[in-house]
Parts: C-alpha cells; structure tokens; sequence
C-alpha cells in the first residue's frame, strides 16, 4: 500500500465533487438488544423526513465476497416499499447483488443504512465497496455507527475472550465514527458518566449520541461523511495531548483497545514515511482498526495530505483544504487499536520528518 503523493489540490476536488455524486452508506454495528430493530422500524415507519433505504444483512458465518448465492437470494421483488418512501430488505450472503440491484433506483433514496447482525469487524464491508468498481461508482461508505444498550454494554465489554482476544463490543466501540448511546433512560447519571468516560478511552474520536427507545436524530447520523480523508480535519485539537503529562489523570486501563493521537511539526519525508506505515500495517494490520493522518511532506507546497483506512486498508490523497500561508505545519495521527504503545508510534513517526542535509 504505497501512498502516492502526485494529485494536486485541484484533481483533489474534483475528486470530491465525484464523491458527492455517490450513494451513502451508514454501517451500523450493535449487539443483539441494543435497540438496532427499533431504530430501523422508527426509520421505516414513524420519521418522514428522509428517505432511506434499510437493508438488514444477517451475517451469521457467510464470508461477503464467496459469491455462493442461495437460491432463495433475495432479489429487490422483495423490497418492501413503506409509507414514508422508505423501502427495507434483507440480504443473507451476497452484499454485492443486492447493491447492485439497488443501484438503479439509488438517486431515490437520501441514503442507505446497512444494519448488521453478529458482526464485529465492518473491514470487509468497507473494502468490498470502496474498491469493487460495481460498488465504488455507485456508492461510498459515509460512517460506520455503532448502536449501544446503555444498561447492558458494560457486560459485553467485560466478556474475556480466549488468548487474550478483543471481544466484540471493544471492537465495535473502535470501528465507530459515532456511538448510539441507547437506552440512557435505564441507567442513573453516574452509570452513564462512567460509561461514557471508559468509551472514550478506547475511542476518544467517536462522536457519542445520546438517546432513548432508538429515536435517534437522523441528522447528526447520516450524511455527516465522516468516514472521508478529511474527517481528521474537524478532529477537536484536545484529542492530541498527552494525557500522561497531566499530573493529576492516573490512566487506569481495563480495555484491550484505546485511542491514541500523535501531533509534532515540520515536514516529513515521503519515502520514509511510506517505508514506517508499510512496516507498521506489515506487523499490526490486525490491531490496528482505525487510523487517520494529516501530514505535510517536505517539497509538496502547499498541499495538505491526509489519509484514513481500515486495518491495512489505507485511502491516501491531497486534502481538500491546502496548507495556508503562516498556518503551522502540524502532523496529526490517529491510532484505534489494540496494544498500542504512544510513545513507540510518536518515536516511529518522529524519525520520518526530513532533516536538512
């Protein structure tokens, strides 16, 4: 996975204005009682302003990309359109087929929420869309979400798992652009501080979402395009300090996975840089669930990088914002994952900056 530096802010734009064209996706991920039935029936049957298209994928063990499509595939004969101009269906097996044949009536629909069933890893969604043409020309990913039972997630993300695994709901919480805080009226004040201050432990970057029975506001949900290689841009600067030096936060972690941020200024070298993130995804690809960058490299001008990906998926390129004139060169780096040291992953990246002969 080489990241290219050679698209210039202009070809970056249009590229986006390409992006806007594309179909939304929201992948929403949750375990089984968090209320994710519920939020599709309020999508389906009560809101009005949008028009969505609900597609409930039941996982179960059925790889995405094997092609073994069962008889009984679904084909959108069994769409079933609502009142509200909403239309639902459900997939077993092969995602591809049924986007596909989505995808001529796709301009009718706002956007389309994959809900998913027993899933922890959205890895081979998000890769199967972005690079499958008859996917990447019709749709793009917009975020993935990640519904939670106030009342009962604490338990699933205490499950041990063997050999020292993560277990799902952790990897959930560290797949998520934004976390559904569901069921809030369950739970005293106290139960929901500390929930919320364990989730931003492992995922600081998430934005979190409180709300009762599933009612949830569907703009702050959809169309936020939170999954593209601009989101670090709106990251909130806070994320990136060292919590360590401050003298009074004794960090106290029961998590497997956490969320680290990296900043320092100056320019990085292209070629090293490249070489530090293909070894890095080489040995940690599969703890390593998110990551994001903002990068400045030594002879680009002005041009601001900025990459995101999904374990050793990275989509790099020339952000839409360029470096302006007097703003300071800071790097920014986002980690989500597992057994992630800070101080080794600054030092990695640190040895990337470029050095006047």
């Amino acid at each position: 996975a080489t990241l290219a530096t050679g698209t210039s802010p202009k070809e970056a734009s249009k590229m986006a204005d390409e992006t806007n064209d594309l179909t939304p996706i929201t992948v929403i991920t949750g375990f089984l009682g968090a209320g994710k039935t519920t939020l599709v029936n309020y999508i389906l049957k009560e809101q009005t302003k949008w028009k969505i298209a609900v597609i409930e994928n039941e996982f179960g063990e059925i790889p995405i990309d094997d092609g073994l499509v069962a008889e009984s595939m679904d084909t959108p004969e069994d769409l079933i359109t609502m009142d509200n101009g909403c239309v639902c269906c459900s997939v077993r097996g092969d995602l591809v087929r049924t986007l596909g044949q989505l995808s001529s009536r796709r301009k009718d629909f706002d956007a389309i929420l994959l809900e998913t069933t027993g899933l922890a890893d959205p890895a081979p969604i998000v890769y199967t869309i972005q690079t499958n043409p008859k996917m990447s020309d019709h749709y793009k990913i917009d975020s993935i979400v990640c519904l939670a039972d106030a009342k009962h997630v604490t338990a699933h993300l205490d499950e041990k798992k063997p050999d020292g695994a993560v277990n799902e709901a952790q990897q959930q919480v560290a797949f998520a652009d934004k976390i559904l805080l569901n069921k809030i009226d369950l739970v005293t004040e106290k139960e929901k501080s500390d929930l919320i201050a364990r989730i931003k432990e492992m995922n600081k970057f998430a934005k979190i979402i409180e709300t009762e029975r599933s009612r949830a506001p569907l703009d702050e949900i959809l169309g936020g395009n939170s999954f593209s290689m601009d989101s670090i841009l709106d990251v909130d600067p806070e994320f990136f300090k060292d919590e360590t030096e401050s003298p009074n936060k004794k960090v106290h972690r029961i998590d497997l996975v956490q969320s680290v941020g990296v900043q320092f200024p100056g320019n990085l070298h292209a070629q090293w840089f490249n070489m530090f993130m293909m070894d890095l995804l080489k040995e940690r690809a599969a703890d390593l669930y998110r990551t994001k960058g903002l990068l400045s490299f030594q002879g680009q001008g002005t041009t601001k990088f900025v990459f995101q990906g999904v374990h050793e998926q990275i989509n790099f390129g020339p952000s839409k914002k360029p470096w302006v004139e007097g703003e300071e060169r800071l790097n920014k780096f986002v980690f989500i994952g597992k057994n992630l040291d800070r101080d080794e992953l600054t030092k990695g990246l640190m040895e990337c900056l470029y050095k006047e002969e």
